[in-house]
């Protein structure tokens, strides 16, 4: 009965809130721009990657790379040498992401795309048929980047099996595999159903909330738990409340209290 009230709030703030004109401010906004899917898969990438710290200045990173890159990042990427690279970003700076790290970044996705021919077919080439979930497979992934750019550092593209819960690369997973009115999508060999939640501190909180995870890190076993939570309630696609629940803590305008209340107030109703 609680599963079944939460699931309908839940729904209701998805209707509500998961629309195009809430994303701003938000990385996701510049995977818009591009539509051949190797652009939009590089952009996805470079924008989870620096999707951390305030998002003023990270709107601003993004702006910069972007302009560099010019209209075609993937013609840019894999035309250029990655003499090239390192000298068009060498004086980047995005919080800890150094021009050279950047760098390491592009020249990896440039190396992947040239052994598999693209991102998608990259992350494709250790995906699992049984995988109950893109754990696995995101696994993989970040290896093959990482050892394709000696020096690319964890904090960019942090390993699953290391424990992390990897939320801005389950974001990026997020933003290509679903496709919806804020999600563009674009790598429809993967399904929805395999995502795991973004997990970052508000949504840890509202896993917490939910009663989803009892856990005191927001580590990858709380992410999976989080994500079955969810799945239970939305077994196809149980990313698809991250959005519009994250909106209140990201948008001003938003009050994440609110929600809180809400949710505590239908527990209660629970309990009585």
């Amino acid at each position: 009965m609680l599963s079944k009230k939460i699931h309908t709030y839940l729904e209701d703030v998805y209707v509500k809130y998961n629309r195009r004109h809430y994303v701003s401010p938000d990385p996701l906004q510049f995977l818009y721009g591009y539509e051949d899917m190797q652009d939009r898969e590089i952009v996805a990438l470079i924008a989870s990657a620096l999707a951390y710290g305030r998002v003023a200045q990270i709107l601003k990173s993004l702006s910069i790379i972007l302009k560099r890159l010019g209209p075609s990042p993937s013609y840019f990427i894999t035309t250029s040498s990655p003499a090239m690279i390192c000298k068009t970003f060498a004086d980047f700076k995005h919080r800890f992401t150094s021009g050279n790290e950047l760098s390491l970044l592009l020249i990896a996705i440039k190396r992947s795309i040239k052994k598999y021919g693209s991102l998608q077919d990259c992350f494709l080439s250790g995906r699992g048929v049984h995988d109950d979930t893109v754990v696995p497979a995101l696994n993989a992934f970040v290896e093959k980047l990482t050892g394709s750019a000696a020096g690319l550092g964890s904090y960019t593209l942090p390993l699953p099996s290391r424990g992390s819960a990897c939320k801005r690369l389950n974001l990026f997973l997020r933003w290509m595999i679903r496709c919806d009115a804020v999600d563009p999508g674009g790598w429809d060999c993967v399904p929805a159903s395999k995502l795991v939640i973004p997990l970052d501190t508000h949504m840890f909180k509202i896993g917490r909330a939910l009663g989803f995870t009892g856990r005191k890190q927001a580590d990858l076993k709380a992410a999976l738990e989080i994500t079955e939570g969810f799945r239970r309630l939305s077994p196809h696609d149980p990313v698809r409340y991250d959005f519009a629940l994250t909106r209140f803590g990201i948008r001003r305008d938003f009050d994440m209290q609110d929600f809180f209340t809400s949710i505590h107030a239908l527990r209660e109703q629970h309990t009585a």
